[in-house]
């Protein structure tokens, strides 16, 4: 075999790989619009959730450099319709006015309290939390997030099951003032919206989000905490808590915003950051990678190790090659069936977007649809920063907080924020 042959053998192998996976995902849209007639505003099979135990609730608000967001974080989460509630901030040792802030805020209101801490990390950040607080749920949130008046009800009533032992909430965009962000508001919609409705389904999702997660405090004290020297602490915690045999459940109606990087430096590092908090995850648990004794979660953790490792590398070294074997007249796929595929990726794309917006009920964002034609481009910046992180954890480059930097714009209305009137608690 020519080194020619062996190029296109791997571009038409890859491609295959590629358009297959691609293919199975498609299979998220029904299984996601299963979930919302499943449970559409109904009672649970035994009439009761976590809501009716009206728990302690503690709140847990890691920060670092956090002066510019904190303060509207905190006044949501006042704002609450349920009134069970502690709010836990923690100064994870910055540099600006935040530990200063929170004081205040502590000051101010019964239910906030503040503690200060030298520099650790996030992960360090939260179990001092979790150490400080008392409530029986425990949820973390980001500095950032603000919270619908409805969030902590819907977030306790996602709690139906004893197995259930972490719910995740919704989170999106609140400055939708670039762009970069515009577009990451439309992405958000059907990598979280409908994602997460469909692996919720299988009993499969495979994170609770740092900015908007609920735990039952006896599970996370069992399993250890947060791990504090891991980038990825929402991933690899999420993790254990199958592997101590319990679900994971996506709750859409709990929605927080929270800001999305404005600025593509601001992107590269998060998406980095979570590139190695994927990979180190997958190293502490590869044991948990296919193995059948964590039932349908072990199964589908070789697809999701397929789909978001292998195939955006495959993909990277595919565009690389894809050039030379056009300019010596060995493309391996003709021009008109790439046109063919290119308007079919178009149209599967705005089906997705309508689908994911219709079951959000987030029509107004559909004003940002045209943002489209840059989702080949991000996912090439998506594939690159996954290679960048390969490359960091292969030299075990120091793991960092490397937040956002926050502006504090906030886009989204009140009344976008404000969900349908529910009774006080």
């Amino acid at each position: 075999m020519t080194f020619l042959e062996f190029l296109l053998e791997f571009v038409r192998i890859s491609g295959l790989i590629i358009l297959g996976f691609g293919a199975v995902k498609i299979a998220y849209v029904p299984m996601a619009m299963f979930f919302n007639w499943r449970y559409r505003d109904r009672p649970s099979k035994d009439g009761m959730t976590m809501l009716d135990q009206k728990p302690l609730v503690s709140v847990i608000v890691p920060g670092y450099n956090e002066a510019v967001v904190i303060t509207k974080c905190v006044e949501s989460i006042l704002a609450s319709r349920y009134r069970r509630f502690e709010v836990i901030l923690v100064d994870d040792g910055s540099t600006d006015e935040t530990a200063a802030i929170m004081a205040a805020l502590a000051a101010e209101h019964d239910r906030v309290r503040s503690v200060t801490q030298a520099n650790a990390g996030k992960g360090a950040a939260l179990n001092r939390g979790i150490a400080s607080s008392h409530g029986d749920i425990l949820m973390f949130v980001d500095a950032d997030g603000i919270f619908a008046p409805d969030t902590l009800l819907h977030m306790l009533q996602a709690f139906d099951h004893p197995e259930v032992g972490a719910v995740c909430g919704d989170d999106r965009p609140v400055n939708l003032d670039r762009v970069q962000t515009r577009m990451l508001a439309v992405l958000s919609h059907v990598g979280t919206g409908l994602v997460r409705r469909a692996l919720s389904l299988l009993h499969c999702l495979p994170i609770v989000s740092g900015n908007m997660g609920a735990f039952r405090r006896e599970l996370v004290q069992s399993v250890g905490g947060f791990h504090e020297d891991s980038l990825g602490e929402d991933l690899e915690l999420t993790w254990r808590v199958y592997k101590a045999g319990y679900r994971v459940c996506f709750q859409p109606k709990a929605l927080v915003y929270a800001e999305s990087p404005s600025t593509i430096r601001g992107l590269w590092r998060q998406r980095v950051r979570w590139s190695r908090g994927l990979l180190q995850t997958l190293r502490i648990h590869v044991s948990m990678v296919g193995n059948l004794r964590y039932g349908s979660f072990g199964a589908f953790l070789v697809f999701n190790t397929v789909t978001m490792v292998i195939i955006p590398i495959l993909q990277l070294l595919v565009l690389a090659v894809l050039p030379y074997l056009y300019l010596v007249g060995h493309g391996p796929v003709p021009g008109e069936v790439l046109a063919i595929l290119g308007w079919l990726g178009l149209f599967v794309s705005l089906a997705l977007i309508v689908i994911s917006l219709g079951l959000n009920r987030s029509w107004r964002d559909l004003r940002y649809v045209w943002t489209l034609p840059l989702w080949p481009l991000y996912s090439v910046f998506v594939g690159l920063a996954l290679a960048s992180a390969v490359g960091k954890e292969l030299r075990g480059s120091p793991a960092r907080w490397n937040k956002l930097q926050r502006t504090g714009v906030v886009s989204v209305p009140a009344s976008g924020i404000s969900s349908p009137e529910m009774s006080r608690a």
